[in-house]
């Protein structure tokens, strides 16, 4: 198994990518800590993950609460002893164009996503940095790469994870941890579900033609992105034996977006 007895915490992992990604590393032989704001979600894919408990640990996190973080990670380091995977992935999404969107609602965002990415890392680094080895993987988008009317601080935010990861790159490295940036396209997650119906009513379309003209539309074969393919994109990034692979970001997209 390619994580046997690794110790991994996936931030937002009670649901959607988060969860397949907690699954994922589950199967290959890591211990996962599912930390997510939903303390009572947290605690149940923990125990579906593992009935048993001894390999699997739900956290409730606040990204955005510092204290929530670095006691959440303390948590961590106390039952497993190490912490060798850090996947930061919570985030949310709210959609307005720029001349509308309120500032409270930019603050929450950045908050999430930034903030958020910073504070795990910061805590993670703690202690990868004393055993002299990890992996930090951000969920970016391919919105780390390219611009979309209506989400203005989405696309601020994921610009902002790349410049993150290649410092935590440059860093890290004397201290053997690598970090890089999965860029998916549009996941049928029930983030992407609640974006149908915002941006049909914003844009004035139907939410077919939001899924084919706007969604999918640069794709190469009008197919979304599922959750499995960025499960085994941030497996692959996980397992990856040296440090030739960091500072990177990989899009997971069906061609939207080409490097």
């Amino acid at each position: 198994m390619r994580l046997q007895d690794k110790v991994a915490v996936v931030t937002g992992a009670a649901s959607g990518i988060g969860k397949e990604i907690a699954r994922v590393y589950a199967r290959e032989g890591a211990k996962v800590v599912i930390a997510d704001l939903n303390a009572e979600a947290a605690m149940a894919t923990a125990r579906e993950l593992d009935p048993s408990g001894d390999r699997s640990l739900g956290v409730a996190m606040d990204v955005t609460n510092e204290s929530q973080v670095d006691a959440g990670m303390q948590q961590v380091i106390d039952r497993f002893g190490a912490l060798d995977v850090l996947v930061s992935n919570a985030g949310i999404q709210i959609v307005a164009p720029v001349v509308e969107f309120e500032f409270a609602k930019w603050q929450k965002m950045l908050a999430i996503h930034l903030d958020g990415a910073f504070l795990t890392t910061r805590a993670a680094l703690r202690q990868m940095y004393k055993q002299k080895s990890g992996s930090v993987i951000y969920m970016g988008s391919v919105h780390s790469k390219e611009a979309s009317v209506l989400k203005a601080p989405y696309v601020t935010a994921k610009h902002g994870l790349i410049g993150l990861s290649k410092v935590v790159a440059k860093e890290g490295a004397a201290h053997g941890v690598r970090s890089n940036v999965i860029c998916p396209g549009f996941v049928r997650t029930p983030l992407v579900d609640k974006q149908i119906p915002e941006q049909a009513k914003e844009l004035g379309i139907s939410e077919e033609d939001v899924i084919r003209k706007v969604m999918l539309k640069e794709t190469v074969d009008g197919e979304f992105t599922t959750v499995e393919d960025v499960a085994n994109t941030a497996l692959f990034l996980a397992s990856f034996e040296s440090n030739a692979l960091t500072g990177q970001s990989i899009v997971v997209s069906h061609g939207w977006f080409m490097n």
